[in-house]
């Protein structure tokens, strides 16, 4: 960060997470190689000062992402003064942060969205000491240590037989490291830099599915824990019921607007367990059969359900991303006393937003491996009691607010 001004950072991020169709994650870091950053023309900073900066300037992206009026900010790094925000990113970018020593920890677990540290300076043995920083600071903060994804920059050597360090052997081997990586540390996205195409291949093609799989069998109780957290129901905090019927018609149209289009959404959701449930049916005829034609059939239904659940996840995630910029602080604005239901609903977003990444790799692991598909069942079982309860509350608390406020959402 040291390099790149957070304002142009911030319009250049979300600029390239329009083009992408919302597929931009932020990495930064405070800077780590002073040399190079001050040859330049960067800032030399103590490694305090670096600390805060990248706060400040975390706090810059995220309000300049944030539709609404001029940003001021006067910080004593970065300076905003009547800044427009925009453009606006299509999802909500997550900001991962590079991080080892104890003041970036803490900044990671307070602000963070991702930790991404790497293998070269952080062996496996030194991630739970990591983790717990994290973790401590971010309950400090009231946040939900669960909800911070980790991330590991990884490399090795490939080999037929195992050496002595890590992720050095066959990939079996890499697999199985990675795989308790993800269960000891909650690791969910692993970063491979290759030394050769070869290297990067056998990890697409035999690594990573093997720890998907792996991992898909025993992380669905994890969710589910996580689930439990901001969903459960005798935590939701309520405002006094106002009757809707009250109301002109015309008032009562706009509120309802809201519940059409989470019909929708538990529409397709039934749909989806339909197709998951058509493809686990004719699972065991393949099997028997073993027909290479067969196979290929099924196999493209594989392929079809994939695509049609990742398409659900994506009209999930633009809908939470329109309620979340703008529905929300509109109500926010209008009805003070909305407060609290809006944070608590926007902390489901993030847990849906988890359940929906969930599924999605459970859906790649399947298209690899049959049998993954109980791993689907297991995380669409979870969606299918989390996201219908979580629209029935949102319903409950706002539909009545969003009739009777005169707001232009």
């Amino acid at each position: 960060m040291p390099l790149r001004p957070p304002a142009m950072l911030a319009r250049a991020a979300a600029s390239l997470d329009i083009l992408s169709g919302g597929r931009l994650e932020l990495g930064v870091g405070s800077g780590a190689f002073w040399d190079g950053i001050a040859a330049m023309g960067g800032e030399r900073r103590t490694p305090g000062a670096a600390v805060a900066a990248l706060e400040e300037a975390i706090a810059v992206m995220r309000a300049l992402w944030t539709p609404g009026a001029a940003v001021s900010f006067d910080g004593e790094h970065h300076r905003l003064d009547g800044a427009a925000p925009g453009p606006f990113p299509p999802h909500p970018v997550g900001v991962w942060i590079g991080a080892y020593k104890r003041r970036m920890l803490e900044l990671t677990g307070r602000t963070g969205d991702g930790w991404v540290p790497s293998s070269a300076y952080a062996a496996p043995s030194e991630l739970a000491a990591m983790s717990a920083v994290i973790d401590r600071a971010a309950e400090d903060a009231g946040r939900d240590p669960a909800l911070i994804r980790r991330v590991d920059n990884v490399n090795g050597r490939f080999s037929r037989l195992a050496g002595k360090g890590f992720l050095d052997g066959p990939p079996a081997l890499w697999a199985e490291q990675l795989t308790e990586l993800v269960h000891a540390y909650g690791m969910s996205v692993f970063v491979m830099a290759p030394g050769e195409e070869r290297d990067l291949k056998i990890f697409a093609e035999e690594v990573a599915p093997a720890v998907r799989a792996a991992a898909g069998r025993e992380r669905p109780e994890a969710v589910q824990r996580v689930a439990r957290g901001p969903l459960e129901e005798s935590t939701r905090p309520r405002l006094p019921k106002r009757d809707l019927s009250a109301l002109p018609a015309a008032q009562q149209e706009r509120g309802l607007h809201l519940v059409m289009v989470h019909d929708q959404l538990r529409q397709e959701l039934t749909q989806i367990r339909d197709a998951v449930e058509q493809v686990a049916a004719g699972r065991g005829e393949v099997a028997a059969l073993r027909s290479m034609i067969n196979q290929l059939t099924m196999r493209q239904n594989y392929w079809t359900l994939g695509s049609f659940c990742a398409s659900y996840c994506r009209i999930v995630t633009v809908h939470h991303t329109i309620e979340d910029e703008r529905m929300f602080p509109a109500l926010k604005g209008a009805e003070a006393a909305l407060a609290p239901v809006i944070d608590r609903l926007q902390e489901e977003h993030e847990v849906i937003a988890e359940l929906l990444t969930g599924l999605d790799a459970a859906l790649v692991a399947m298209v690899e491996d049959a049998d993954a598909i109980d791993g689907v069942r297991e995380r669409l079982d979870v969606l299918s009691e989390a996201l219908p309860s979580h629209l029935a509350y949102e319903e409950e608390q706002l539909v009545e607010p969003l009739a009777r406020l005169d707001l232009d959402i």
